[in-house]
């Protein structure tokens, strides 16, 4: 059944997951910070908005796709924010990466306005978003994520309800956390075999039909080898990601050491100037510590 959509946020992941709920059959209203990043959703018959308060107006559901913590927190509650422009029953899908615990609190005053709001963080990066093939992580009311669930299968294929809000952005921290310290293993492996004179992509081979095989070694090993690293997922991105995982470890007392170490490693490369490389850049920083030049 179609279904009156809000998409706010049309960058390199909101403008593929707003163009597969509009091939879904859904009714579109959406705004991005720049205009041009609007038309191509017009040009597939969107309505563009000049707000989120606008967006909210005209939908059932919005959906908010922006990069950190403060610009989820403009979207939603600023002057021209969605609170604003939605009516009791409308339903806020927060899909951007962002704290736990703003997470919970925004939630809290959507619902004293009698609006309900998911949390649903993704990972699968541009391809899946593309595709239509993201995981999908979802924190609030399990009645909430039923109503919302047609959505979500026009954009991802393994969709699961964690539990209450900001239990999709702690399940999102979690995955990338088990990401980034998956490609320091793989970085410190394959540096380990050029550093002794091997042939890292037959130890990368090698490493493929064994226990160490893994999709991170697969494609982001792959990218080591070639020195490819047009950005999927970008530095400055995991970057923000783990500084989110690091800080709610310190307000919980966690010790996080592979994960601090890999956040370490993403500090130098936004030092470096490498924020805009895809996060596998990541072996970098390993062979820059050994003095291995590529």
């Amino acid at each position: 059944m179609a279904m009156k959509v809000g998409f706010v946020g049309l960058g390199i992941m909101g403008r593929p997951m707003a163009l597969n709920l509009q091939k879904a059959g859904h009714r579109l209203w959406v705004h991005g910070r720049r205009s041009s990043t609007m038309q191509p959703l017009v040009d597939a018959g969107a309505s563009a908005c000049a707000s989120p308060a606008e967006v909210a107006k005209n939908a059932d559901v919005v959906f908010v796709m922006v990069s950190d913590t403060p610009d989820v927190e403009q979207v939603i509650l600023a002057e021209k924010g969605v609170v604003h422009g939605a009516r009791p029953g409308t339903i806020v899908v927060d899909m951007s990466t962002i704290s736990p615990a703003a997470t919970r609190r925004m939630a809290g005053e959507l619902h004293s306005k009698k609006v309900e709001m998911l949390d649903a963080p993704v990972s699968g990066g541009e391809v899946g978003a593309v595709n239509g093939t993201l995981s999908i992580m979802v924190g609030g009311k399990k009645d909430v994520f039923d109503k919302v669930l047609p959505l979500f299968q026009a954009m991802g294929k393994n969709i699961v309800h964690v539990g209450e809000n900001g239990a999709g952005q702690v399940a999102k921290a979690c995955n990338q956390i088990v990401v980034a310290v998956t490609i320091e293993a793989v970085s410190e492996a394959l540096t380990f075999a050029r550093k002794n004179g091997v042939d890292a992509a037959k130890v990368r081979a090698a490493l493929m039909g064994g226990f160490a095989g893994s999709k991170i070694l697969e494609v982001h090993g792959q990218r080591m080898l070639d020195n490819d690293f047009k950005p999927g997922f970008k530095v400055k991105l995991h970057q923000k990601d783990l500084r989110i995982v690091m800080e709610d470890a310190g307000k919980l007392g966690l010790a996080l050491p592979g994960a601090a170490l890999v956040a370490q490693h993403l500090n130098a490369l936004m030092g470096a100037g490498d924020g805009e490389l895809d996060s596998s850049a990541i072996v970098k920083a390993v062979e820059r510590l050994s003095a291995l030049a590529r």
